[in-house]
């Protein structure tokens, strides 16, 4: 694993506000020169703290901005039906997350549809038909004053 310290911190921060800087730039951000600040970048990958790059995309521009998180409370609690929920979310583009969580319910989704008329048609048909789903709750997002997600 890499060594966390300031400067490896600082390569970090740089490059989850912007993953397209260029090693110069972030050279220059950080305070290093441009073949250290790129060994210590490929150290960072090869050891696993960076997995990748994204682009930060505009749902809303691409006809899915309306966005609901969803808890689901399963009837059968073992691994099967566990294993078998997971593979079917997989297969809904409009679940973009999906969390086991502890509590009262077994998973935290992530759902973004064009509007409601999209989301309850995945509600009805696609998620409400899981043999095991015994709870659904829906929190419509109303607004995003903070997200960093990538």
């Amino acid at each position: 694993m890499a060594k966390m310290d300031q400067i490896n911190t600082r390569i970090l921060q740089a490059l989850s506000r912007d993953g397209r800087l260029s090693n110069i730039e972030l050279a220059e951000q950080v305070g290093l020169s441009p073949s250290a600040c790129l060994r210590r970048v490929q150290e960072l990958e090869r050891s696993g703290v960076i997995r990748g790059y994204r682009a930060v995309l505009d749902r809303a521009a691409l006809g899915a901005g309306f966005v609901t998180y969803v808890t689901v409370g399963l009837s059968d609690h073992t691994k099967a039906a566990q294993e078998d929920f997971e593979r079917a979310m997989n297969l809904c583009p409009e679940v973009r997350e999906c969390h086991n969580i502890t509590g009262t319910v077994e998973y935290l989704l992530r759902v973004e549809a064009a509007d409601l008329a999209a989301y309850k048609l995945f509600h009805t048909e696609k998620l409400g038909v899981q043999p095991q789903v015994r709870q659904i709750t829906t929190h419509v997002v109303m607004g995003s004053p903070k997200d960093e997600r990538a």
